[in-house]
């Protein structure tokens, strides 16, 4: 397999960005994210995950790309600085928790030939055909599970399932009021596929679908035929109870008023 590396350059707080150059070195190293397949994300082990960071992988992830972290400089960490980073690295990057990371030493060359693998994987992920009645099956065992929230008193329905697209793949969800789904339930949703279908590397979009009702424009026409069948019936109908109400009266005259509303 071919690869293509864009190396871009470090950013720093916006704050500090100040030369022209900079600002457009800024500006190409977005375009070159929002062009990639797969993006690399380099931290710097001796920093830690800084809040530079943070917005740039929010910008990753709102535009769908694929990802693999890569902490650098992690020979020069002790013992115990790599446990703390670690911790660090769960609990900050837990909206990207479908990348995978590996630690690194650029300067050693430790771990970096392990990221093409990742990178293929990531990919491999990002573009991978999704069969429709497996997606189905997915979310039955999903709804099953854990059923969707009641709105307006009524519970969401989520009826079929079919892909949208891939890179990033797209779930697309038809149901009845899934505009009133709440965003926890899109995420379990999202998790709950990207386990099942064992995407790695990539984040998964769900799309939901109101499905409407094919026959909510309709009327329905009553034929001259079925309007002299419900007259008919109807006239049986009160024929009976005046027979049943003779009948009754001369049994016993006081349950006579029980049957007047039927007339």
């Amino acid at each position: 397999m071919k690869y293509t590396l864009i190396d871009t350059a470090g950013l720093r707080r916006r704050s500090h960005v100040t030369e022209g150059v900079e600002k457009i070195s800024v500006v190409k190293t977005l375009q070159s994210i929002e062009e990639a397949n797969v993006v690399i994300f380099l931290l710097d082990a001796s920093a830690g995950v800084t809040e530079q960071d943070l917005h740039l992988l929010g910008f990753i992830l709102e535009l769908g790309r694929a990802l693999v972290i890569a902490v650098n400089k992690w020979d020069g960490l002790t013992l115990s600085q790599r446990n703390e980073m670690k911790r660090g690295l769960d609990r900050r990057l837990a909206f990207v928790d479908f990348a995978h990371i590996k630690f690194i030493s650029a300067l050693h060359g430790t771990g970096v030939g392990n990221l093409f693998k990742e990178v293929q994987l990531a990919y491999q992920s990002a573009t991978k055909k999704l069969p429709t009645p497996r997606l189905n099956q997915i979310l039955q065992k999903a709804v099953m599970a854990h059923q969707p929230p009641i709105s307006h008193g009524h519970r969401i329905k989520l009826r079929y399932v079919h892909a949208g697209g891939h890179n990033p793949p797209v779930i697309v969800i038809h149901g009845n009021q899934t505009k009133s789904l709440p965003d926890s339930y899109r995420r379990f949703l999202a998790s709950t596929f990207r386990k099942a279908l064992r995407l790695v590397g990539t984040p998964v979009r769900i799309e939901l679908k109101e499905s409407d009702n094919p026959f909510k424009h309709k009327t329905n026409k009553i034929t001259e035929s079925q309007r002299r069948i419900t007259k008919k019936t109807f006239s049986i109908t009160r024929k009976f109870w005046r027979l049943l109400l003779r009948c009754i009266n001369h049994s016993n005259g006081r349950n006579s008023k029980i049957f007047r509303h039927f007339l």
